[in-house]
């Protein structure tokens, strides 16, 4: 049994969007060519996805919801919104997005391969109860959260979410829960227009959602800091049982949907400092998710460079970090609303 794996399954390409989508099949072509190239393929866990069941999907969507998306698909396919279309087999690709993520976190409970990388799509994170929307059809990494605390009782998981857009329907599904600890780093203001810092969950979830809003321009030094100085302070006190990553590659320097510096090496980065969190705190246990990613060439570099890390039996994460005022005063002011809730933060 190998250290580290990934969830892949060539049925992924049949959700068509349009030559010129950005979320397009080629994403994924890109990805698992270079995992090749660079000779990752060979040491990792192949994993076979199963599609999840209408009732798991049900722990997230509406029941309406999920009939709307299957009645579309078995006519040919629609637009679930102007950016986010369906095909006739988008249904059952989306069900098989979902349960990648089920099968992963189902393998990481149940053997020794504690790291994993769900290469699926659709993407998922922007899906809430009631709406596909912004490339998402179903929320993938929502429903794996719930599995997890349905199936194995797990009681403190923490989403990180590194994509450059907000992930409101995650923020949506865990937005009172206090069992789940979600994190965003996005730039703001950008698509969908939400995660401003004063967002920090409601009722008994109150202070379990972390939204630090980034100006664009942000590189990878940025985002480290923000790692440092918030999320493992956080961690410390939370002490997640399982850790789960939307990491979505759209931050990158070339990505032509957003507009921030982070590097291909970055991600990497990013990815021992999960690493580091779920070695303190949840017995090595971590899941990530594909999410965004526009860039070709961008995202299949990045996701080498995340894949990598989590092969490494080592974590080297970088504590010392300098970034701009900008990001200095941004981390400031999420401290300001989160410290009320996290001690470590004082």
């Amino acid at each position: 049994m190998k250290s580290a794996g990934i969830v892949y399954h060539g049925d992924y390409l049949k959700h068509y969007t349009g030559h010129h989508h950005p979320e397009r099949a080629e994403r994924l072509r890109a990805i698992m060519k270079r995992l090749d190239t660079d000779g990752l393929t060979d040491k990792l866990e192949l994993i076979a996805p199963a599609k999840a069941a209408k009732e798991q999907l049900g722990y997230i969507h509406q029941g309406a919801y999920v009939t709307k998306v299957e009645v579309m698909s078995s006519r040919g396919g629609g637009m679930l919104d102007l950016d986010t279309p369906v095909c006739r087999d988008s249904f059952e690709v989306a069900r098989l997005a979902a349960g990648g993520l089920l099968k992963a976190v189902d393998t990481v409970m149940e053997s020794e391969v504690k790291r994993i990388f769900a290469l699926v799509r659709p993407p998922g994170h922007h899906a809430t109860a009631t709406r596909g929307m912004g490339f998402c059809i179903f929320n993938n990494i929502a429903i794996a959260a719930e599995h997890l605390k349905r199936e194995y009782g797990i009681r403190r998981i923490l989403i990180v979410d590194w994509d450059v857009h907000h992930g409101n329907g995650t923020q949506d599904a865990f937005l009172s829960d206090p069992s789940v600890l979600y994190f965003s780093t996005h730039q703001y203001p950008h698509y969908p227009g939400t995660g401003w810092l004063d967002e920090p969950g409601i009722g008994a979830g109150e202070g379990y959602t972390v939204n630090v809003p980034l100006p664009a321009g942000t590189d990878d030094a940025g985002y480290l800091y923000v790692f440092n100085s918030i999320l493992l302070p956080i961690a410390m006190e939370f002490k997640p049982e399982f850790v789960l990553i939307s990491a979505g590659f759209d931050p990158h320097i070339k990505d032509p949907l957003a507009s921030m510096n982070v590097s291909s090496r970055g991600f990497g980065l990013f990815m021992e400092v999960m690493k580091k969190i779920a070695a303190d705190y949840s017995d090595d246990r971590l899941v990530a998710t594909l999410e965004g990613g526009y860039d070709l060439h961008a995202i299949a570099e990045s996701a080498s460079a995340v894949v990598s890390a989590m092969l490494s039996p080592d974590t080297v994460a970088e504590r010392e970090v300098a970034t701009t005022e900008a990001v200095k005063n941004r981390v400031e002011e999420v401290k300001s609303v989160q410290r009320r809730y996290w001690h470590t933060l004082s």
